[in-house]
């Protein structure tokens, strides 16, 4: 169901898949509920946000801190696994995984196994695990799920070593089916820094009423990012994440623009007039009629955009879209793009709330284009409004 990709220090780009939400996030709220051992460091290490730490000549008692999941050396017969639950469930397309600073302690083989479980699992909290193993206990409980029977995203497969020509692993899955849960494998026993899930979440909207207001652009309902221009400081994608930015960097963030005027000009409106702009393409989770939008730039305090604009659009042929992701959404779509929101000045670090009486579009759409002028950040992005079926 998989197939690797490796990245040796940058001369191969990471795959198209991890522009899309990583699902096991803690920050989406992906959470560890087993781990076979967690001897010198715990496997919640594995779901950051942030990239792995080195902290040189740092030692626990249990041995050398390291900013992921290690497990002790084993010396009994099996191999070491973890189950994760998805902070979004949905559809995967791929796994990043990372074995930054393990370099004589990597884990040096992994397997990937899914499940999609419709009732709540309950198993015993897990706490400070560093320096412990799995009781009796933890075993006779999670043996109920029957993980070992789940199945296979990923085959057993090799990682490489934690230096920086070799730490990235990247592993393709074809599967188009729903998950909730996965087991991570490792053969036998060692480290990974981070453990990352790639894919859109998938909620079921059957039991969403016409008349009820849902954010069409959440990650949780299954919007996805499509393509961008800039992403220097920050990927666009965190714009549709779970609640408000944690900080400046759990935002979409462009580097400064070369061609901004040396002196720099505005309208009577307080719109800077510059020749140039940032943009970003979402497909919402499902198509809709927009009512509100909610655009914060929460942490952004000395370099929020000055104004945006929100254009929409109907796209239904899957083609069509891989085309225009090709074609990094240039042309194909110039004359189909209808104005949502129109230009309006932003503020720094403030939550700005539009209704629909500011809205220049009252028909349902499936796809948005936001665009920035002339660059800066924002955290958080709300598209509000009622699903509805195309005709």
């Amino acid at each position: 169901m998989s197939s690797s990709t490796r990245d040796h220090g940058g001369e191969q780009p990471a795959p198209e898949f991890v522009q899309m939400n990583n699902l096991v996030c803690e920050s989406v709220g992906g959470k560890v509920l087993f781990a076979t051992d967690d001897w010198f460091a715990a496997a919640e290490n594995l779901l950051k946000k942030g990239d792995p730490e080195f902290k040189t000549g740092l030692f626990t008692e249990y041995g050398k801190w390291m900013d992921g999941w290690e497990t002790r050396r084993k010396r009994i017969p099996g191999h070491d696994w973890c189950i994760i639950e998805l902070g979004v469930p949905g559809v995967i397309h791929g796994f990043h995984v990372d074995t930054h600073f393990f370099t004589g302690n990597y884990a040096p083989r992994i397997s990937v196994q899914g499940a999609c479980l419709q009732e709540n699992i309950s198993l015993p909290t897990r706490g400070d695990r560093i320096g412990s193993a799995a009781t009796e206990e933890d075993f006779k409980a999670v043996e109920r799920l029957h993980s070992e029977k789940w199945e296979y995203l990923l085959e057993m497969t090799e990682l490489t070593p934690g230096y920086a020509e070799s730490c990235h692993s990247y592993f393709h899955v074809n599967s188009k089916e729903r998950w909730t849960h996965i087991r991570l494998n490792i053969y036998p026993d060692g480290g990974i820094a981070r453990f990352k899930v790639y894919g859109i979440g998938q909620r079921d909207w059957s039991s969403c009423g016409p008349n009820d207001l849902e954010d069409l652009l959440s990650m949780a309902n299954g919007s996805v990012c499509l393509g961008y221009s800039d992403a220097h400081y920050g990927h666009p994608r965190n714009l549709i994440g779970l609640g408000r930015a944690a900080d400046m960097g759990d935002g979409w963030e462009t580097a400064r623009r070369l061609d901004r005027p040396p002196i720099l000009k505005a309208n009577k409106n307080g719109i800077l007039q510059v020749p140039g702009n940032e943009w970003t393409v979402f497909r919402l989770g499902h198509p809709g009629l927009i009512t509100h939008i909610e655009i914060d730039t929460n942490h952004f305090k000395g370099n929020s955009p000055n104004s945006c604009k929100i254009e929409a659009c109907i796209l239904t042929a899957k083609e069509e879209e891989e085309e225009n992701i090709k074609n990094k959404w240039a042309v194909t779509l110039e004359n189909r793009w209808k104005t949502l929101l129109p230009v309006m000045q932003l503020h720094p670090n403030k939550r700005h709330f539009i209704d629909g009486t500011s809205l220049s579009l009252q028909d349902v759409i499936t796809h948005v284009k936001i665009t920035i002028a002339p660059d800066g950040g924002i955290s958080r992005l709300r598209l509000c409004g009622f699903p509805r079926q195309l005709p």
